[in-house]
């Protein structure tokens, strides 16, 4: 009886040094890939397109793009690093640069949830254009970009004056997601205050590029005229209105530009696709172990109640 009493003694008192343990919040130094990430989302108006759901509601591109960033947020392991911008007209703003996910958690996160369009300080969207702009800035650079878009170009673009991303081949490691729905689906309409007025009609968007010179013979063009109707007289019509994931363009921008390609389908899709080694770096992260110790008082002290 003596030495059952003793024995449950040292296991309440091993449970109580274990809880101590935990309590101090032990660690402990891990090899484990680390990443640098730059996220650039584009703003434009077609992003505010609702064709995703969450929680069976509709919801628009960005803020789709949003939920599925501030998830990724939770996923990325201590040491890495993760840096904000928005992509709208023919560039793309840095809002600020990697800083630690850990540290800066909570910065991050209201910073990705502060993104809205009105943050746009144009209405075209020239993703090729804006796409070149953002790769030269990160020319060389060790952070990997992550270039949100639904390939939707406003006006739309002209073949003509296209910028090559070729020169950017092997230069810039990242990836470019695709966003949206294959459906063509009304854009909806905001004022300056973020009031909706419904959605644009086919007389509130331009059906094509009135930009230089046109890619089509001028033979084939009604009412071509070299110095005065390039475009020719005919007004243009189409369903720019409308907006779909235009992913066979996205796809040549990154073949083009040597950028990886993925299309954001669910919330775990965007995780799937940064796991790529091309992003990630060997790296030291703490990890905390506290759970193992509180583990094991807790197991002690089940025995010492079984054993009584």
């Amino acid at each position: 009886m003596t030495l059952l009493k003793d024995f449950r003694f040292w296991l309440l008192a091993a449970a109580l040094a274990l809880a101590l343990i935990a309590a101090v919040g032990p660690t402990r130094v891990v090899r484990q890939p680390l990443y640098r990430l730059v996220f650039v989302v584009d703003i434009t108006r077609s992003m505010n397109t609702e064709d995703y759901q969450i929680g069976g509601h509709a919801v628009s591109r960005l803020d789709y793009v949003k939920q599925a960033l501030r998830r990724q947020l939770l996923a990325l392991p201590c040491q890495s690093h993760v840096g904000l911008g928005v992509f709208t007209e023919r560039r793309s703003v840095v809002l600020f640069e990697p800083i630690e996910v850990c540290a800066g958690f909570a910065e991050i996160d209201a910073a990705i949830a502060a993104l809205d369009w009105r943050m746009a300080w144009a209405a075209d969207s020239r993703i090729a254009a804006g796409l070149a702009t953002t790769l030269a800035t990160f020319k060389n650079s060790r952070d990997a970009l992550v270039f949100f878009s639904d390939g939707q170009e406003a006006p739309p673009p002209n073949p003509r004056y296209q910028p090559d991303l070729t020169v950017f081949k092997g230069q810039v490691k990242g990836l470019l997601v695709g966003v949206g729905g294959d459906q063509a689906t009304p854009i909806p309409k905001f004022d300056a205050n973020g009031k909706r007025l419904g959605f644009y009609r086919p007389e509130d968007v331009p059906h094509r590029s009135t930009f230089g010179e046109s890619d089509l013979n001028p033979e084939k063009i009604e009412g071509y005229d070299a110095r005065n109707a390039p475009f020719g007289s005919r007004a243009a019509t189409g369903d720019e209105h409308l907006s779909r994931l235009h992913e066979d363009y996205l796809r040549k921008l990154a073949g083009d530009s040597g950028l990886r390609y993925r299309r954001l389908t669910d919330a775990d899709s965007l995780g799937l696709a940064l796991q790529d080694s091309e992003f990630a770096e060997p790296g030291r992260a703490e990890t905390a172990i506290a759970w193992q110790f509180a583990g094991l008082a807790v197991l002690l002290v089940s025995v010492l109640y079984w054993r009584r």
